[in-house]
């Protein structure tokens, strides 16, 4: 029986086990590439829940910026459309950025969340220079390994390994 939104409640239950079990496999990515959370500075690129929305509802992001901090990790985060939600929703201090490139900028490593058009063709060479650290996590499997490792990043996706 459909609820009352007309979702199907096993359908509803499967899309949080998924982000769930994709926010978990991101702070175990993140922590063993970083050695740890504490003293880190983590981008988040990306904060809607799916790409040419500002609809927070069920984004892995909400979960990963809490999560994040109580590790003792700072957070920058960029969304090209769903910033002023998060800030309305989010009581969190997270630095606001104002592009991809700005939100590379001092970070030990990127976390790719949402994948919006705009980030599919980013200069991984730009990002990296921007960077204190070299670690990016691609939630999305948007990129080749190749391509983000062949800018000095050590590259995590997910079900495919790392080159």
């Amino acid at each position: 029986m459909a609820g009352e939104r007309g979702y199907d409640a096993p359908l509803v239950s499967a899309v949080h086990a998924i982000n769930r079990n994709l926010v978990d496999r991101a702070l175990e990515k993140l922590a063993h590439a970083l050695g740890g959370m504490k003293g880190k500075t983590v981008g988040l690129l990306g904060l809607a829940f799916k790409p040419n929305t500002d609809d927070l509802r069920e984004a892995p992001s909400l979960r990963l910026v809490h999560e994040l901090l109580a590790g003792g990790a700072r957070v920058k985060v960029y969304d090209p459309v769903a910033m002023d939600n998060f800030r309305r929703s989010v009581e969190a201090p997270v630095e606001y950025a104002k592009n991809a490139y700005d939100t590379a900028q001092g970070c030990d490593a990127l976390v790719l969340v949402t994948e919006w058009n705009q980030f599919r063709e980013m200069d991984f060479a730009r990002l990296k220079a921007a960077m204190k650290g070299n670690v990016f996590v691609d939630c999305r499997n948007v990129y080749t390994p190749e391509r983000v490792t062949a800018s000095g990043f050590i590259y995590e996706s997910f079900g495919r390994g790392t080159p």
